[in-house]
Parts: C-alpha cells; structure tokens; sequence
C-alpha cells in the first residue's frame, strides 16, 4: 500500500479490545479520521495478524494510511502504509530498506524538539509529542508543553499532539500548531466513534 500521509486531521490509534475492533475502526474512518495507527501490546501473533491485515483493507478502501505500532514485520506481511516508531526502534531509514521508499514513518519524540529535529534530518514521516493533558491509555507518561509546538513549526513535517485529547482542549493545540490530534479514549472510549472522531476533525476545520 502506498496511502500517503495527509498534511493534517485526527489519528486514530486502536485500544486493543478483542471484539468489535474492525467495526469500530469502520466508525472512525466514517467520521473522518485521517490516519489510522494499529497498536496491540498483546503476544497473540496470530490475531493481531488477522486484525492487521483486515484493517490494511479497510483503510485502503477508505484512501486512509494504516501505520502499525512498532511492528516493522508485521506492516510488511499486510501490506500496511507504515510504521509508528519508539526511540528505541531503530531509524526511518532502516524502515524504508524494509517497507520500501515510500512508507510512512513516524517517531515519537516525546516532549523533545531536540529529538524531533533530530527525527526529522533522518527522514521521519511526521512527529509526535506528549501527553499534553493526562492520558488515561498511558496514566504516567511524561508531560509537553504547548510552547513545544511553536519552538517545532520550522521541521518542515506534521507535528500530531497525543495525550488526553479531547473537544475541549484540541483546540487549543491546533493553535499553536500541530498537525495532528492523535486519540484512542476520545474515539474508542465512547459509544459512538464516528460522531466522536467528526467531532474532533471539526477542530481542524475551524
């Protein structure tokens, strides 16, 4: 696949439920997510391929990029856009050698613009930071500052905000300039993903 990445809108990262996971993705993309992100911590290999590669088909019949947390291997096996990378996970390029020239990349670059650029010269896709606000998906990650978004508008490639993301302060962030306002609770957290994830992409549209 060969999706590429928009200039901007609302990522959707998956929450991990073993029921109903493909549906409710169906929901987002219906809404308007942007950017789909396949994140499962389990170690059932065999169901996080079949969920993977029935998400690959759902973006590309949406024209939505499916990037898969961490997992170079598995992105290749079902033909996904790209990956989504730790610190820890080895450079974009070394991605590339695997997923070819024109796969998505993104880093986590935490609350660091030195990682970001850092990121950026090696040839990331997008970067992220965060948590901006308390996230209930990752109760102790470290906290970034808004300033952060306006000492990064000169890396030249999209900047998502992730962390405790919601209607009444995304705005706020797409301010001061991110790109992208990433969620999994503010969409797989509610009854109604499709109404959420328009929700927030309309915060985008302001």
């Amino acid at each position: 696949m060969n999706t590429p990445l928009p200039s901007r809108g609302i990522y959707v990262i998956t929450d991990g439920r073993p029921t109903g996971l493909v549906e409710r993705v169906a929901e987002a993309l219906t809404g308007g997510a942007a950017l789909i992100q396949y994140r499962d911590l389990t170690r059932d290999d065999a169901r996080r391929a079949d969920e993977a590669r029935a998400l690959a088909k759902l973006c590309q019949g949406h024209g939505v990029p499916l990037v898969i947390d961490h997992d170079v291997a598995l992105a290749a096996a079902v033909g996904a856009d790209g990956v989504h990378l730790s610190q820890a996970d080895g450079s974009p390029a070394r991605v590339r050698a695997t997923l070819g020239p024109g796969a998505i990349v993104g880093v986590s670059c935490y609350a660091s613009a030195a990682l970001a650029s850092a990121a950026a010269t090696a040839g990331a896709s997008y970067v992220s930071f965060g948590a901006f606000y308390p996230s209930p998906t990752k109760p102790g990650a470290g906290r970034a500052s808004i300033e952060l978004l306006h000492e990064t508008r000169h890396l030249g490639i999209p900047r998502v905000a992730i962390g405790g993301i919601s209607l009444d302060n995304g705005g706020l962030l797409v301010a001061a300039g991110a790109e992208f306002l990433a969620t999994v609770s503010a969409v797989f957290g509610t009854d109604d993903p499709r109404a959420a994830t328009s929700q927030l992409a309309s915060l985008l549209q302001a």
